[in-house]
């Protein structure tokens, strides 16, 4: 594509200053909802789960919010305009991994818990070393997903807001950084609950009517959008476009055996590290009840099945209204097509409130990382391996305040060095972690009688370095055009997810360390407890320590 195309493209999708303005509306109204909030923030409990008072409609919307991210939005709609079926497929596994979390994990980790992942890991084993394990992991979980938002932030303004330059782009990430940080430090969780319910509404109603017009302008007729996108990508001026059937499978992940196995990698990766993600199993401790857990999970499956849909109409629209020459001509290619497909639906209006609800978007992810991270901070390494459970509910919070503004100011400066940077890679990470490195440790610690301390540690340990050593030497690094380090090669390992291969060495790594080593699962009472309390709630406010 010629770069007066490029520069023709980023020019003509809108009036900037009309979607700052929207963008800004948002954040005022949010910020009052927040505010209102914080008034009622009198405990930990109410801190760092909204004092478990969201019913459980409110808690999947709130879910469906915090899941929901940008990528999921842009990246997804982008895949089916450009790679049709495999695009698809990204819907159909994270959805999928929904079910994972509402069988297996739910109920169980809402009536063992309090707080915190860590909670759970650490009830009937030796507190201080699983917390701590448990923690870094969360932290390094939350960390990649919050790099990977704050990087998406800078990469999406020179389309959306047509603001050019890294200089440009790094002022954005810091003020999306800025004001995740009051978000988080006004309203806690409870703030940032309400931000998530209201961007879960904006962002699926926006789909919505985005979807009825397109359908609209196609007779309600989806076969009709099918074969209109077919024509556009056949009649691409690029001829790797121009030879996709995007109504059948293999376009992107077609072709080569090591291909389709990154695909079963990945897939592995999305479907299982879900039930892992630190900021999503935090949510199931903000509702009062086990059955309220699994209602929220039941919403949250509506909801986001919904979505999923809606995007497969917004991608093959895109693909037969915008055309894929333009889409991957724009400012941030892929990502554009969902912008571009409102702006050729609604003009400057429609455009303007995709665009601010694709920031939202991004504002309300991170501030749900950050919240749960400085839980982990506070609650698990400070409160229990430093203070050795002496620190009272008020120290916690303070320590989780500063955590905040820390992670804030790291996600900044890391979302700018990596802003232009693959961020598809930063997301895999993220759920490859919490496949690899939480899942195993937490199914063990609620089905597994016989696992301990040793079995938790490696689970945890092993995960976690497999996955980013892997994750190191991997073609998404370095080796390819589209690697991070794109100069150099030292890829030895051929996957660019390393997760058919670190999520089996977390769970064996857990069963290993179990029978390697003498059983400390605690008094015939706490194993007792816990069945309990997994399967009934009973006792479930009570602390956790030991």
């Amino acid at each position: 594509m010629s770069t007066s195309h490029t520069q023709v493209v980023a020019a003509a999708v809108g009036n900037p200053a009309a979607n700052i303005s929207i963008f800004l509306a948002f954040v005022a109204i949010t910020m009052y909802v927040v505010i209102r909030a914080s008034k009622n923030n009198k405990s930990a409990a109410d801190f760092f789960t909204g004092g478990r008072g969201f019913s459980g409609p409110q808690n999947g919307v709130a879910i469906a919010g915090d899941y929901l991210s940008a990528a999921s939005f842009l990246g997804i709609a982008g895949a089916i305009a450009v790679y049709g079926y495999d695009g698809f497929l990204y819907s159909i596994g994270f959805l999928v991994a929904w079910l994972v979390a509402l069988l297996l994990v739910a109920e169980l980790l809402r009536n063992t818990g309090k707080f915190t992942m860590a909670d759970v890991l650490s009830f009937r084993l030796r507190q201080r070393p699983v917390r701590l394990a448990a923690a870094i992991s969360t932290l390094a979980v939350s960390l990649f997903y919050l790099l990977a938002q704050m990087a998406g932030a800078g990469g999406l303004v020179a389309l959306l807001l047509d603001i050019e330059g890294r200089v440009g782009q790094s002022i954005v990430i810091a003020a999306v950084g800025a004001l995740m940080i009051v978000y988080v430090l006004v309203g806690g969780m409870k703030g940032t609950t309400w931000v998530q319910i209201i961007k879960a509404v904006l962002l699926i109603a926006g789909a919505a009517i985005m979807t009825f017009i397109v359908l609209a302008k196609f007779g309600m007729n989806l076969s009709s959008i099918l074969g209109s996108a077919q024509d556009a990508i056949s009649g691409s001026a690029d001829e790797k476009i121009a030879a996709r059937d995007v109504l059948a499978p293999g376009a992107q992940y077609g072709g080569s055996f090591e291909s389709q196995i990154n695909f079963v990698s990945l897939a592995i990766a999305l479907v299982l590290g879900t039930a892992g993600l630190p900021h999503v199993l935090m949510r199931f401790y903000t509702v009062p009840t086990a059955k309220e857990a699994r209602k929220s999970v039941v919403w949250a499956i509506a909801l986001i099945g919904a979505f999923y849909l809606f995007t497969l109409v917004l991608g093959y629209g895109a693909a037969a209204l915008v055309g894929p020459d333009k889409i991957m001509a724009a400012a941030g290619k892929q990502n554009s097509a969902a912008p571009l497909l409102a702006f050729e639906l609604g003009g400057v209006v429609l455009l303007g409130i995709i665009s601010a609800v694709a920031f939202a978007t991004i504002l309300a992810v991170v501030a749900g990382l950050a919240i749960t991270a400085s839980a982990s901070f506070a609650h698990d390494i400070y409160g229990s391996v430093i203070k050795r459970g002496t620190a009272s509910e008020e120290d916690q919070v303070r320590v989780s305040r500063y955590t905040v503004v820390v992670l804030g100011i790291m996600g900044i400066i890391l979302g700018i060095l990596a802003n232009g940077q693959n961020i598809a890679f930063l997301v895999a990470l993220a759920f490859a972690i919490a496949a690899a490195a939480n899942l195993p440790t937490i199914l063990y610690s609620l089905y597994w009688k016989r696992f301990n301390t040793r079995g938790a540690l490696w689970s945890i340990y092993g995960g976690l370095i497999s996955t980013i050593v892997l994750i190191i030497f991997s073609p998404a690094v370095s080796g390819s055009e589209t690697a991070m380090i794109p100069g150099a090669d030292f890829a030895w390992f051929p996957l660019a997810n390393p997760g058919i291969v670190s999520i089996p060495i977390g769970f064996i790594l857990g069963i290993v360390g179990t029978f390697t080593s003498p059983s400390d699962v605690g008094t015939p009472e706490r194993k007792a407890e816990m069945e309990v309390r997994s399967l009934t709630g009973v006792g479930a406010e009570k602390a956790v320590s030991h």
